[in-house]
């Protein structure tokens, strides 16, 4: 683009470096992800059925995609530099109103609103990403052909939410306009990750693998804070007086909440980002592509799905007039224990694809896990947390035993990557304190 007109006056796109980090307009971003996240539990949780749940891992499946694409723009341009922040805001927009749409996407094929809303919002928020892209290779032939190579999945699947919108309204039998419209969608996240696999390393780039992994660990981190948020807003604990089983119930899902957190970030996640770094080229882009936009989506849903369960057990703890005794309603607890086993199998995945190794202490989680459902259907409810919250702490606390050695020779050499790199900064910057910047 050239230097006149309003580009010219915000600034021009700025590349990504190799070693860059995340930037403080790409969390402001990441902040409608959060509610995004929060209406999909909010709106499955309204009505809890089988059904329910598969449309909540669908359009979860849409938005992670939408998520992945931003990635893959956001690791060639810095999203808060320039004239991008001006583009980012309509995709923000966007998508704040696609996450609004999305309880009734599913609701009632005789009402094409919602559904017309959502197909549309994914349309800006694809066309935002697009133009940026169109934009960074705009100078180069041979990645404008690759980004082409895309266009088929873009077309359909903006196509296939139309027709998922306009269609079902036109067929007089209820539960066929509700099978067509589910297949549709599937078909949308079929065509989506069948074309991330099929095309391998089409114009894909990973130039820092310190910022694709810190954006990827961020959002991570914010669905974990968000299933605490619809624990707390969704049981209802704000809107009565608190109460000794109530108090204890929150402070369980914060306790297996926090080991959760720990079971990723205290060891797995740190050195696979030290895999990546060690990765270059192609694989780098594959390792990039399969671990985290890939494995992370199960234990994103796997996140979703626990905190649905949670809410349902912390809601009749804290329930006034409920005997502390009460059995947990039958689907809070698979949700509960199945959303963690979902949480461990994405995490060991991503384990196995960038460390390639595999943590039998896990799977022995997960047998354990597995057995507690039965065991916990016929607990009162706060007893069947605190059986999860001592399993997860368990396998914590059994990590940090027999993993000693391999957590202290990570953390050294996490340790002597930060001094050298704050060495390098500081040599850097001592200049300014003999010639500032700007000085002749």
């Amino acid at each position: 683009m050239g230097d006149s007109g309003w580009q010219g006056r915000l600034g021009p796109a700025v590349t990504i470096a190799p070693g860059a980090r995340v930037d403080r307009f790409e969390i402001f971003f990441d902040l409608v992800f959060v509610f995004s996240f929060f209406i999909i539990t909010r709106a499955t949780a309204a009505n809890i059925d089988g059904r329910q749940l598969l449309h909540a891992l669908l359009v979860l499946a849409v938005l992670w995609w939408c998520w992945v694409v931003h990635t893959v723009v956001a690791t060639r341009v810095r999203i808060g530099e320039g004239f991008v922040p001006v583009l980012m805001v309509a995709g923000m927009a966007a998508l704040f109103s696609f996450a609004l749409a999305l309880p009734q996407a599913f609701m009632d094929h005789r009402s094409e609103a919602g559904p017309v809303v959502v197909a549309v919002s994914y349309v800006v928020i694809r066309a935002v990403h697009l133009t940026l892209f169109l934009h960074i290779v705009r100078d180069n032939p041979v990645e404008r052909r690759q980004l082409l190579r895309y266009a088929p999945e873009l077309g359909l699947s903006t196509v296939l939410l139309l027709v998922a919108a306009l269609l079902p309204a036109q067929i007089p039998n209820t539960e066929m306009a509700a099978l067509v419209r589910d297949a549709l969608w599937v078909t949308v996240v079929l065509l989506q990750y069948g074309t991330g696999l099929l095309a391998r390393t089409w114009g894909w780039e990973v130039t820092s693998a310190e910022h694709w992994t810190e954006r990827y660990d961020l959002i991570l981190i914010i669905a974990l804070g968000e299933s605490v948020i619809s624990v707390g807003v969704g049981s209802n604990l704000l809107g009565q007086a608190p109460t000794w089983p109530g108090v204890t119930a929150a402070v369980l899902g914060i306790v297996f909440t926090a080991a959760l957190w720990w079971v990723h970030y205290d060891l797995i996640g740190p050195a696979a980002r030290i895999a990546l770094h060690a990765t270059l080229g192609p694989r780098r882009v594959l390792m990039a592509r399969d671990a985290y936009a890939y494995l992370y989506l199960p234990m994103i849903a796997g996140i979703i799905l626990f905190a649905l369960g949670a809410e349902g057990i912390v809601h009749d703890v804290a329930e006034p007039g409920v005997p502390v005794t009460e059995p947990a309603h039958s689907p809070d607890v698979p949700m509960l224990f199945g959303g963690v086993m979902l949480y461990l199998v994405g995490n060991m995945l991503f384990q196995l694809r960038t460390l390639h190794t595999v943590s039998w202490l896990r799977v022995g989680t997960l047998v354990v896990l597995a057995v507690g459902i039965p065991v916990a259907m016929p607990l009162p409810g706060l007893a069947a947390l605190g059986l999860l919250t001592a399993i997860c702490v368990g396998l914590v606390t059994a990590e940090v035993v027999l993993m000693s050695e391999a957590r202290h020779a990570l953390r050294a050499l996490v340790f002597a990557e930060r001094t050298a790199h704050e060495a390098h900064e500081a040599a850097y910057r001592a200049r300014w304190h003999g010639q500032p910047p700007g000085t002749t």
